[in-house]
């Protein structure tokens, strides 16, 4: 895609290229192959953010395992975490005895990741990882711990490859910051 596409003209700056998230995507597909080995997690994509992410690692994940989707929200249309997290959509299928990856696309004040995890547990699952495709500590309102990420990224409203401003811009292949002026209007 041509960086002069009009979804790019409200794009303040590019955080991470296609390239860069592709070489990272790779690399932790083969670091959870390595830390799963033997193993048959139950991977769980968080939607509708982490659909690319999620689709693009498992691909890279050479081991057996099942595919489950949740959809939580906390944000609606809005910029920042309402603090309200609603279970959207659960799972088909137990977790129960299971070792479980959630795939998310953004891990931020950790409080929906901190809600689902506590739900996951009461459901018996053997073991719970969070894999992030980003991370920003430096919002977490929680104590929430994210065993893989792919990159940190500053405090910044950041779309692209996933990741929407009101369902805008998951097809970006990279991600960018948006510009304030697009969602302060």
């Amino acid at each position: 895609m041509e960086t002069t596409a009009n979804i790019y003209n409200d794009i303040s700056e590019i955080l991470f290229t296609k390239e860069q998230i592709k070489a990272a995507v790779e690399k932790l597909g083969k670091q959870i192959t390595e830390d799963y080995k033997g193993l048959e997690p139950v991977a769980i994509c968080i939607l509708k953010g982490a659909s690319i992410f999620f689709a693009d690692l498992i691909r890279e994940i050479d081991l057996p395992l099942e595919v489950e989707h949740m959809a939580i929200s906390s944000y609606g249309s809005a910029t920042k975490t309402s603090g309200e997290v609603r279970l959207l959509k659960d799972l088909d299928k137990s977790i129960y005895g299971r070792d479980v990856i959630i795939i998310e696309d953004i891990v931020d004040t950790g409080m929906t990741l901190n809600y689902l995890k506590k739900i996951l547990v009461g459901r018996g699952a053997n073991s719970i990882k969070i894999i992030a495709l980003l991370d920003k500590p430096s919002r977490r309102k929680v104590n929430l711990e994210v065993e893989y990420s792919c990159f940190e990224t500053p405090d910044a409203f950041v779309v692209g490859y996933g990741l929407d401003y009101a369902e805008k811009y998951r097809n970006l292949p990279d991600i960018g910051v948006l510009k304030p002026e697009i969602y302060n209007d």
